[in-house]
């Protein structure tokens, strides 16, 4: 595998090449809206194009495993880590100057994918239908009977799908399974995303919902009385994940310098303060980010009550999506 190296004068070098020889392919499962203005941004501070991509994360790294040597892509920015331990193989591995830039449980351990921006798994719900006593302390309690006909489940979605295979690393298939098909039993009220699933609870079609923490600082954004509530599980609980969305450079990239700067400014003081104040992400480095203040549960919070897990090990996407499909709910 090659080793990419990286160098202030490499860096500045690429910046004054002119834009017709410096373009960057990125295949990107992170939505449009969320980060065409810091790619813009990118764009506008190197002089190097950036080409994109989009579509589900699942469904690019599926493409890039049927295009393998021949995919024109330069890197993959993926929502989740499953999807980003699927093509781990195809990525190179990355220079330390780089990881160096964020914690290990962000990063993975061979150095070939890095995270760009963090989210806690949790609970919201209705604070208009649900009494405080009714808040699960635990994930493994989904499956209880207070939450049938109540629960959105987004079943599909790349962060339920990894966060399923965090639970099969923690707790093995057995339980993963048996905690599917209860979820599947208790008639949950079946939504597309995460974004459906918070308008569900809003509208009154279900009352509670594992999801991620960001989308209500933006729902909040457009109406500060949406009627939705988050709320940890117990500390330590698998519930409470933490989780990134990260990206690698492939291995067959002919751009891998400017590749490498394209991911050292996503973890730059720039776009991390864009992650946190406009898609109300937690940052996974730089100082001096401040938070945005509509974004319910705090870094600290989430930090607080996360479970020790290792992102490194949420590797098998499609042995995942075999157990949900197992259980009756996709």
């Amino acid at each position: 595998m090659k080793l990419l190296r990286t160098t202030v004068a490499a860096l500045a070098a690429l910046a004054a090449t002119p834009l017709t020889a410096q373009e960057l392919t990125l295949y990107s499962g992170r939505g449009e809206t969320l980060v065409a203005p810091i790619i813009e941004t990118f764009t506008a501070e190197t002089g190097i194009d950036v080409r994109v991509r989009y579509g589900g994360t699942a469904e690019l790294a599926i493409l890039l495993q049927e295009e393998g040597e021949r995919s024109p892509a330069d890197l993959f920015w993926a929502q989740d880590v499953a999807a980003l331990g699927t093509i781990k193989p195809m990525f190179a591995q990355l220079p330390d100057e780089t990881l160096d830039k964020v914690q290990s449980i962000y990063r993975d351990a061979e150095g070939r994918w890095i995270g760009t921006s963090g989210r806690s798994r949790l609970m919201i719900y209705s604070p208009e239908r649900v009494e405080e006593e009714e808040l699960p302390a635990s994930m493994a309690e989904l499956t209880d009977e207070r939450f049938n006909g109540r629960l959105a489940v987004a079943p599909t979605n790349g962060s339920f799908v990894a966060h399923v295979a965090a639970l099969r690393v923690a707790e093995g298939d057995e339980f993963t399974l048996e905690w599917l098909q209860g979820l599947a039993g208790n008639d949950p009220v079946m939504v597309s995303n995460n974004t459906a699933g918070y308008q569900a609870i809003a509208d009154g079609e279900a009352d509670f919902m594992l999801t991620n923490n960001y989308y209500l600082g933006r729902f909040l954004a457009n109406d500060p009385d949406f009627p939705v509530a988050q709320a940890l599980f117990d500390d330590g609980d698998l519930g409470n994940l933490m989780m990134t969305a990260g990206i690698g450079v492939l291995e067959t990239s002919d751009q891998q310098e400017a590749a490498v700067a394209f991911i050292d400014f996503l973890l730059g003081d720039v776009a991390q303060q864009y992650f946190t104040g406009n898609v109300y992400e937690f940052p996974v480095s730089g100082a001096g980010i401040v938070p945005h203040a509509g974004m319910g549960v705090s870094f600290a919070q989430a930090s607080e009550a996360a479970p020790e897990f290792d992102l490194n090990l949420i590797v098998d996407m499609e042995g995942t999506l075999d157990l949900i499909r197992e259980a009756g709910l996709i």
